[in-house]
């Protein structure tokens, strides 16, 4: 390549996201991060990205909050003029997310619209709001659920928005075709994260029922997923548009 890529990730300090951004970075694409309130987290991302012989930034975003995008976006071009000397990233991965159990019948809607906000709502107009910043024949990738294919109990909000997603997938893939952005949907399995409490990792229990229904015989781990994200994201795979990809190990089959 004549130039790195530069990816910019919605929380990007832990989890999957920081698994996503380390496996990026192994690849010598360039890493902008966003974080809510770990800085210190963001802040060894970056210093473990940076050590990997790549440039990389970390940025405050709360995803939720959809009037400070147009502020945000100042900040990523600040950013890019300063440490990249371009006007322009190449990819976008919708990673940022919460994880509320409740039964449907339990749900509230403060809980619904905090899960609309920040995994619908937000990625939507985060998306919109950061377009004229990226740059023709990137991609976007947004992260959805297994979930949105199986149904487990205490997930009913969480998996309509992913499901939501899914779709919005496929129009900003229609929409962004004649700018060459490819558009997919990668969904996790269950993983052992700190996502949702971190009961995958930590809950003995839970995690043997995830490896019993798993045609691989045992959870995902947020490196797994980080792997799929560069294969995503990589040149080789640029003809990968609209397209659903579970990475579960094979749950549920």
């Amino acid at each position: 390549m004549d130039r790195s890529h530069i990816a910019l990730i919605t929380g990007g300090s832990r989890g999957l996201g920081r698994s996503a951004a380390l496996a990026l970075a192994a690849r010598g694409v360039d890493l902008i991060l966003t974080y809510r309130s770990g800085l210190a987290e963001a802040q060894a991302v970056v210093a473990q990205a940076q050590a990997l012989g790549v440039r990389a930034v970390a940025l405050p975003l709360d995803v939720a909050d959809s009037a400070s995008f147009p502020a945000f976006a100042e900040q990523v071009r600040a950013a890019l003029r300063q440490h990249w000397q371009r006007e322009h990233f190449d990819h976008l991965v919708n990673n940022a997310g919460i994880g509320v159990h409740a039964a449907f019948a339990d749900t509230t809607e403060a809980q619904f619209d905090q899960l609309m906000n920040v995994h619908l709502k937000g990625p939507f107009f985060l998306t919109q709001t950061l377009l004229p910043l990226m740059a023709d024949g990137g991609r976007i990738l947004n992260l959805s659920s297994g979930l949105a294919r199986f149904a487990l109990p205490g997930y009913a909000a969480y998996a309509a928005m992913k499901g939501a997603v899914e779709v919005l997938t496929r129009y900003l893939a229609k929409e962004l075709g004649p700018r060459g952005i490819a558009v997919n949907v990668l969904a996790p399995g269950a993983i052992e994260t700190d996502f949702g409490g971190g009961a995958v990792r930590d809950n003995a229990q839970l995690n043997a029922f995830v490896a019993s229904q798993t045609a691989l015989g045992r959870a995902g781990r947020p490196e797994d997923i980080g792997a799929v994200v560069a294969a995503l994201l990589s040149p080789e795979l640029g003809w990968v548009n609209a397209q659903r990809i579970e990475a579960s190990g094979g749950m549920f089959l």
